[in-house]
């Protein structure tokens, strides 16, 4: 039987994670990918709208991200804001596509982009570190109020702790993913 206090920390460990992982998908590590450009906002209909919510984003090749605003009358207003998006990535119309043609990184830039990695991972494990606190919090108050038993509230302590070694355990395999796909070249 799995106990409230386990299924909240689980839960929110698995969205620090699944956060972390989303935020390692911006990160542009040479290779074309949707996750780059989805996020952007774009002025349509007199509001600000993502990218993704506007136009189909497809990847042809490795090299290449094409937009294809679903409304032709965006195409300008996409092109825009893929400029002021600072993407290090050059916007080219052509006709009712915009394609972004990805430029070779820098050895600088690929480090610059494993530094990025390395603070989004200690963000995550951050994140980690306070749903266990949490969650040890919880238990503690669980059992002064007479709520559960010692060898419960041992039992609990010590599985949120094996979640915990897991999960920041998980981001660190994922950074070491992303590290090892910024710098191949």
């Amino acid at each position: 039987m799995s106990h409230p206090i386990l299924t909240d920390v689980a839960a929110r460990m698995k969205k620090a994670i699944d956060f972390t992982l989303h935020e390692f998908s911006s990160i542009h590590t040479g290779k074309a990918s949707p996750a780059m450009v989805e996020g952007v906002m774009v002025e349509a209909y007199g509001s600000m709208m993502r990218l993704k919510e506007c136009a189909a984003i497809s990847t042809p090749d490795a090299r290449m991200i094409q937009v294809q605003p679903w409304d032709k009358g965006l195409i300008r207003a996409v092109e825009k804001a893929l400029q002021q998006a600072n993407l290090g990535i050059n916007p080219v119309v052509d006709g009712s596509l915009i394609r972004l043609p990805l430029p070779d990184l820098s050895k600088e830039r690929r480090l610059e982009f494993v530094k990025v990695a390395h603070k989004l991972a200690e963000e995550g494990r951050v994140n980690l570190r306070h749903a266990r606190r949490d969650a040890m919090e919880n238990v503690k108050k669980a059992k002064k109020d007479g709520k559960m038993s010692e060898d419960e509230e041992k039992r609990l302590e010590k599985e949120i702790q094996t979640l915990t070694d897991k999960s920041i355990k998980d981001i660190d395999t994922h950074l070491a993913h992303k590290e090892k796909d910024l710098t191949t070249v």
